[in-house]
């Protein structure tokens, strides 16, 4: 049953294709000794190309994490990727040489960050920038590299694109400087994307703009998009399928129209109860999830979503679910049944 906060989004068949990156049994810890905390425990997905990944959960929840580790950027010390495999194009990235990975990153892999002012170097110029992966990665020389990032400031639908190529980050407004990050990221033609919170601190209008313009540009090229968020909204219009993280966990994966149709676990439907929507009444309160994340330092034995969950049992506080098949590729980590 579909919750009455959200309508289900409508799919197409998911892209047939073997798959771009596949992240398996994923742990990352901080801190050392008797006081290591996992931010990331057995985390499982995959991405095709074409498609739209979205993971999601509250903040904290171990989602930017997960992002930054696929490109080993997690800084170490105090964390370390402590076990899993991190498949792109069937190579361990786990196990590449530092020269390898930097090969990969804005090259092959791209990632656009939540704050695109302290992603940029405020002394040079964005088409600077924008050039910079396209000569280094790309051996293009400064010319063709500086006139092909002119060309992708336009293509993001930077206004008056010739001539602000050579304008600096602080003389564009924040959805400027995130479809000039866009541009970045595009510029080599890349098979994975990474967006983490691409929208944070942009208003709605200009959110709704970024988004759509990612998703286009991205079936334009066929690459593999993961996006990182915490509002269901988004992934309800942008996303193929969805990964649903508590405390360093993925309780539910599946398509996001099953998702949206049939969630499967408890703090999805409370995601999904606290989203505002169009039709609802005046004064009509919105139904949040009781309680607060959990400290990682200090889990419970059993299921972490335990101390909020209203289907909650014995079972829950003393023992810890396994992500277990709900028919094809939906999967939870729960042992209630909260079908209605």
């Amino acid at each position: 049953m579909t919750p009455a906060c959200v309508r289900a989004p409508e799919r197409g068949r998911p892209p047939v294709h073997s798959p771009v990156l596949e992240v398996k049994n994923l742990a990352v810890e901080f801190g050392s000794g008797a006081g290591r905390v996992r931010a990331v425990d057995d985390v499982s997905f995959d991405v095709r190309p074409g498609e739209t990944l979205a993971i999601v959960g509250e903040s904290g929840s171990g989602k930017s994490v997960t992002a930054l580790s696929l490109l080993r950027l997690v800084p170490t010390p105090p964390g370390r990727i402590c076990a899993g495999e991190i498949l792109f194009h069937g190579e361990d990235l786990l196990k590449a040489s530092e020269a390898s990975i930097r090969s990969i990153r804005g090259n092959r892999i791209a990632m656009i960050f939540q704050e695109p002012m302290s992603s940029l170097n405020p002394a040079l110029t964005v088409g600077l920038q924008i050039a910079e992966p396209l000569q280094l990665h790309g051996k293009l020389t400064w010319a063709k590299a500086f006139e092909r990032a002119r060309e992708l400031l336009g293509k993001v639908r930077i206004p008056d694109a010739a001539r602000r190529v050579n304008a600096h980050p602080h003389q564009f407004s924040g959805g400027m400087r995130q479809r000039a990050m866009i541009a970045m990221a595009l510029a080599c033609k890349p098979n994975l994307i990474i967006a983490d919170e691409p929208t944070t601190a942009l208003d709605v209008t200009v959110q709704a703009q970024i988004l759509s313009l990612l998703k286009n540009l991205t079936k334009e090229t066929n690459a593999a998009l993961i996006l990182i968020t915490h509002d269901l909204g988004v992934v309800a219009r942008y996303a193929d399928r969805v990964c649903v993280m508590y405390a360093g966990r993925v309780v539910e994966s599946g398509s996001a129209q099953d998702i949206y149709a049939n969630p499967q676990h408890p703090y999805t439907l409370g995601l999904m109860a606290s989203i505002p929507r169009l039709d609802q009444e005046a004064g009509q309160r919105l139904t949040p999830i009781d309680g607060q994340p959990p400290d990682l330092a200090a889990l419970p034995k059993g299921c972490a979503f335990e101390p909020r969950c209203r289907f909650a049992m014995a079972r829950c506080r003393r023992e810890r679910p396994a992500l277990e098949s709900q028919g094809g590729r939906h999967y939870r980590a729960c042992f209630a049944d909260v079908s209605c």
